[in-house]
């Protein structure tokens, strides 16, 4: 089990044992409790009640925040020709197709969002063990393979600050949901996004309990447990 520090241990204690929060009071909390010398991001982590080895029960998906993730969003985008010009015309960072996919296998990682179009897959493929492991891996179920067409609209989100949901092995979804500098409200409003788009994201058939727990968190600070009756009431946020 990992020893936590002082202050990680001076922060804990602000946090009232066995209690779950409501949303605004999470958030500020978090807020209150951070320690680090940066600004820390703030997370939401869900434990659901899916079974991550049931195909039925996968769920992945994303959500724009309104607020966005605070921080720059470095865009690849994985095209050639017509599509390469469309893609650079609506301000990715970085275009390109063999040589990028060569740069990458050299190691190259300098981006945080990825996106393809269709014909170039085939190429993009072959990166799926170093991409995937880091969540980089452009997917059609993410939104993140698409037409040339669809370029501009993806790339302005991605801009804006869209996030990727997906179960895990351990049947928990990781989300960012900002900065810890953010004013609440906006966090809030961040956290009934996601969670809204969550809801709806529920695999037909699933039975019994679909979020079992909810976790509010920043980079370096203690885990805050919200209130789901609360979270349902959030507005924004389907029921």
């Amino acid at each position: 089990m990992t020893e936590h520090g002082k202050k990680y241990q001076t922060a804990v204690k602000e946090i009232t044992p066995n209690t779950a929060y409501e949303p605004e009071k999470a958030i500020e909390l978090a807020k209150k409790v951070r320690y680090a010398g940066f600004d820390e991001t703030v997370e939401l982590h869900l434990r659901m009640g899916l079974d991550p080895k049931n195909s039925a029960h996968q769920i992945r998906g994303t959500a724009v925040l309104p607020h966005g993730l605070g921080k720059k969003v470095r865009i690849l985008v994985f095209a050639q020709g017509d599509a390469a010009r469309t893609a650079q015309s609506a301000g990715a960072d970085f275009v390109g197709s063999d040589e990028i996919v060569k740069k990458i296998e050299e190691g190259w990682l300098d981006f945080d969002t990825a996106i393809a179009t269709p014909d170039m897959m085939g190429k993009v493929g072959k990166l799926g063990k170093i991409l995937g492991r880091r969540g980089l891996m452009p997917n059609p179920k993410s939104g993140t393979v698409v037409a040339a067409g669809d370029l501009p609209r993806v790339i302005e989100d991605a801009r804006k600050g869209r996030v990727e949901f997906k179960l895990d092995r351990t049947s928990i979804i990781h989300l960012v949901l900002g900065k810890s500098n953010f004013d609440t409200g906006k966090l809030v409003e961040n956290l009934a996004t996601v969670v809204d788009a969550i809801v709806k994201a529920k695999p037909t058939g699933v039975k019994g309990i679909y979020i079992r727990s909810a976790t509010i968190t920043t980079t370096m600070g203690p885990g805050i447990r919200l209130d789901l009756k609360a979270l349902e009431l959030t507005p924004g946020v389907a029921g």
